[in-house]
C-alpha cells in the first residue's frame, strides 16, 4: 500500500486528529457548581472588570486559533476551507505535540480580504494567538498586516515567517560551513509569493546586502509588468542592481539559491554559474527544484530541502510551536522582527561547532529540544522589544 492510499484509511480510522479533553473534572454536584452554574459566574464578573484575567480564569493563556480559508493549501491550491479542515487539524496536533499548546482549527467560507479580517476580529478575544495557515498571495499579506494593526495578541502567518525563520536558521549553519557570511553573499530567491518574500525580508535583517526575487517571470524589477503590491514593495530593497533577464542570469556569481517554486526548475548549467560552494535550499514539495544528487555532483557545497527522505528538512516545524510557546508565556501582543530573528538563531545554535557537516546543517524536525530553545529566545526578545505584557 502506498503511502497516499495508507493516509486515507487513518483519516477514515481517525475521523478527525482532534478532540476536546475536559481539564475540570464533574463527579458530583458540588463540581457541577463550581465549574458551571452557579460558581461560573465569578470568573465571569472578575474577567468583565479585567480582560487580563482571561489568562488567568479561562485557556486564552495557551490557545491559539488555526485559521485558513482554504485559498492556498499546501502544494493543492485553492480548494476550499471544508477540504481544508485535515491540514488545519494537522496543524493542531503538531501545536500540541511539540509545544504543549492547545490550538483550534477554524475553516472560513469567505474569499474577501475585508470579511476574513472581520470574521477573526470578531472572534479574538477567544484566543492567546492567532495562526494564519494556507491563505492565498497577495491577500494573506494584507490580512496579516490589518489583524496584526487591529488586535492585541499575536498574528502569525506561517507560510511565510515560519519557512523564513527556518531558512534564516538554515543559513547561520551553511555560511559558517563554507565559511561565508550574510553581508558578502549573493541570495537569490525563486518564488515571489507569501513564502518567498517573507524569506526575502527576514534574509534582509540578518544584513544581506545583495538578493534577488525571481519567479516564471525572471528577475523581478521595478519595471515588471504586473507586480503585486507586495512585489512592488520588495523592489526598494532587493535587485538594488536593476537586473534583468531569466533565472539562469540571476544565478550568476551567486552563493544561495533559495526556491519555493516549482520541480525541476534549477538546472546543474544554472548551479555552475555560482560562485565556488554554493548552498541550495530547493524546497518545492513533492519535488524539488532540484534532486540532492543532480545538484551535490553539479557542484552544490549545502543542501536542504521540504522533504523528510533528505538531509536539512527546511520544516516549519521547528518555528511555530516555539514562537507562540514564547510569545505566549508573556503575553506577548505581537511577534515582531526582533522575535522572529531570535527564533533563527536558537534554532541554529542547536547544532554545535563539532556536529555541523554538510548534511547536518538544520535540526531534525523530531527534536524534542527545539520548541524550548525556540520558547525561551523568543521570550526573551518580547521582553526586550517591549511587547511583553508579562515578564515574569
Amino acid at each position: 500500500m502506498d503511502n497516499k492510499k495508507m493516509a486515507l484509511n487513518k483519516h477514515y480510522d481517525w475521523k478527525g486528529k482532534i478532540e476536546v479533553i475536559s481539564r475540570a473534572e464533574i463527579k458530583s454536584r458540588e463540581d457541577l457548581a463550581l465549574a458551571y452554574t452557579p460558581g461560573v459566574a465569578e470568573p465571569c464578573r472578575a474577567i468583565e472588570k479585567d480582560p487580563e484575567k482571561a489568562y488567568e480564569l479561562t485557556r486564552k493563556n495557551n490557545l491559539v486559533g488555526v485559521i485558513t480559508n482554504g485559498t492556498a493549501v499546501l502544494g493543492l491550491g485553492d480548494i476550499g476551507p471544508a477540504a481544508a479542515m485535515p491540514v488545519m487539524e494537522g496543524k493542531c496536533v503538531l501545536f500540541k505535540t511539540f509545544a504543549d499548546i492547545d490550538a483550534f482549527p477554524i475553516c472560513l467560507k469567505a474569499k474577501d480580504t475585508a470579511t476574513v479580517v472581520q470574521t477573526i476580529e470578531q472572534m479574538a478575544d477567544s484566543f492567546g494567538g492567532i495562526n494564519l495557515e494556507d491563505i492565498a498571495a497577495p491577500a494573506c499579506f494584507e490580512i496579516e498586516r490589518q489583524l496584526k494593526q487591529k488586535l492585541d495578541i499575536p498574528v502569525f502567518h506561517d507560510d511565510q515567517h515560519g519557512t523564513a525563520i527556518v531558512v534564516a536558521a538554515g543559513l547561520i549553519n551553511a555560511l559558517k560551513w563554507v565559511g561565508k557570511s550574510f553581508d558578502q553573499i549573493k541570495v537569490v530567491v525563486n518564488g515571489a509569493g507569501s513564502a518567498g518574500i517573507a524569506v526575502a525580508k527576514h534574509l534582509l535583517n540578518f544584513q544581506v546586502k545583495h538578493l534577488i526575487l525571481t519567479d516564471k517571470k525572471g528577475i523581478l524589477a521595478k519595471d515588471t509588468p504586473d507586480l503585486n503590491p507586495e512585489q512592488l514593495r520588495m523592489m526598494e530593497t532587493t535587485n538594488l542592481e536593476d537586473l534583468h533577464g531569466d533565472l539562469s542570469k540571476a544565478l550568476e556569481q551567486a552563493d544561495v539559491f533559495i526556491g519555493v517554486s516549482a520541480p525541476g526548475i534549477l538546472t546543474p548549467a544554472m548551479i555552475q554559474k555560482m560562485n565556488a560552494d554554493p548552498i541550495v535550499f530547493a524546497m518545492a514539495n513533492p519535488e524539488p527544484e532540484i534532486m540532492p544528487a543532480i545538484a551535490k555532483e553539479a557542484g552544490v557545497a549545502v543542501m536542504g530541502t521540504g522533504r523528510s527522505d533528505f538531509p536539512n528538512q527546511i520544516n516549519n516545524v521547528l518555528a511555530f510551536p516555539g514562537i507562540f510557546k514564547g510569545a505566549l508565556s508573556v503575553r506577548a501582543s505581537d511577534i515582531n522582527e526582533e522575535m522572529k530573528v531570535a527564533a533563527s538563531h536558537a534554532i541554529a545554535s542547536l547544532i554545535q561547532e563539532d556536529e555541523l557537516a554538510a548534511d547536518f546543517v538544520i535540526p531534525d524536525a523530531l527534536d524534542p529540544r527545539v520548541a524550548l530553545v525556540v520558547a525561551d529566545a523568543v521570550k526573551q526578545a518580547a521582553i526586550d522589544s517591549h511587547v511583553a505584557k508579562k515578564t515574569t
